[in-house]
């Protein structure tokens, strides 16, 4: 089976090598293509050297990337040109908008079937935001072959808000929901059951950018709230800054421990040293952090609605939570304290469902069941 991955998001998140990794180990071909703007710069986890598996095409100007249409046509001629489409059976496109937009004209032109992923900029940019593209993203919807979630609380937002009542039925038909999965360093590196010394001493967690999307300053209030009941609370943030007016906040508590991005080695020992991770972000697509710290026997509180929302039973692993409640939030940390070692060994056993080995299994089902 031959895949052509449209994915613009490539170089951005280095769970995208790990999918196609494991893609070609159960021995599908799989070449991405990741149309960039001239000039883009790489996140530091996805410097990679040249992959012979991975077209990277500089092939419109960063001022293109605000109208839709003149950027989209640019990257349309740029993959005819490039890639011979009898050549592959299926296209995967890795958002709906600006990949699935390019897998549908290639539909169009070539007949060849797509599957497209929904990411966190799908809804609360496009969607959201561009009132003018809804159209296009219900067509986009429409014409995919296989429509990829990675919450359920993301394909329900989708359906019920944005598309039109007479598609709905048929969306859902073709949806799927699988979850990112995490490197397996985390897996092969998996921490023991913890234990609290005591309940009112507690080490809180964050890693992640420190902007406002994550929601930093909601915690704080939440962790000066279980100050005020008692609760001796350390927190400790991890992550690159982004908003340094966010910094500037973090820094006026003592309680706050900062440390910038650190490899996955050392990561690895922050999260042991830690008991709880917290991070109520504003959107997520999916949150690898929360099952990084899964993986070493962290219980997790995230967000009501949004990516990692429903890929357990509350108080399984954790609890959702309203992420401008800061009252809600010390209140389930507190439920977390009450049921500690338990959560914590569901925690460690539960992580397993995030194995790449598996996940790109499903993604070839999907494969074979539209090409067959």
């Amino acid at each position: 089976m031959r895949i052509l991955n449209i994915n613009s998001y490539y170089y951005s998140s280095s769970v995208h090598k790990q999918l196609q990794k494991s893609l070609i180990e159960n021995e599908i071909k799989s070449i991405t293509y990741a149309p960039l703007a001239r000039g883009y710069i790489p996140r530091d986890e996805c410097q990679y050297n040249k992959e012979d598996n991975v077209i990277k095409a500089e092939c419109y100007n960063e001022i293109d990337r605000y109208i839709f249409h003149i950027k989209h046509s640019k990257i349309a001629k740029n993959i005819v040109d490039k890639f011979d489409f009898n050549d592959y059976d299926c296209l995967h496109a890795h958002s709906l908008f600006s990949n699935g937009y390019i897998a549908m004209k290639m539909k169009k032109r070539y007949g060849i079937p797509y599957i497209v992923a929904v990411r966190d900029t799908d809804l609360n940019t496009f969607f959201r935001k561009m009132i003018h593209l809804r159209g296009l993203g219900n067509k986009i919807l429409m014409e995919a072959e296989s429509i990829v979630f990675l919450s359920k609380p993301y394909k329900d937002y989708l359906i019920e808000r944005y598309v039109k009542e007479k598609y709905k039925d048929l969306i859902l038909r073709k949806s799927y929901v699988i979850p990112s999965g995490i490197d397996n360093f985390w897996l092969e590196n998996k921490g023991s059951l913890k234990t609290l010394k005591s309940k009112k001493g507690i080490r809180l967690l964050h890693v992640g950018a420190i902007s406002k999307r994550k929601n930093i300053l909601t915690t704080i209030k939440a962790i000066n709230i279980l100050r005020e009941k008692g609760y001796d609370v350390k927190f400790t943030i991890v992550g690159k800054v982004v908003d340094e007016g966010v910094y500037k906040d973090i820094q006026k508590f003592d309680f706050i421990k900062y440390i910038p991005p650190k490899p996955r080695e050392e990561l690895l020992k922050i999260y042991q040293g830690n008991d709880i991770f917290v991070m109520p972000s504003i959107t997520e697509t999916f949150g690898l952090v929360y099952s990084e710290a899964m993986s070493q026997g962290l219980p997790v509180i995230y967000t009501k609605g949004q990516g990692f929302d429903g890929q357990f039973e509350d108080g399984e692993v954790g609890f959702a939570v309203d992420c401008f409640d800061a009252d809600e939030i010390a209140d389930r940390i507190i439920e977390v304290l009450d049921d500690y070692e338990t959560i914590s060994s569901k925690c460690l056993h539960s992580v397993d469902k995030f194995k790449w080995d598996s996940i790109s299994l499903k993604y070839s089902r999907i494969y074979q069941k539209i090409t067959n």
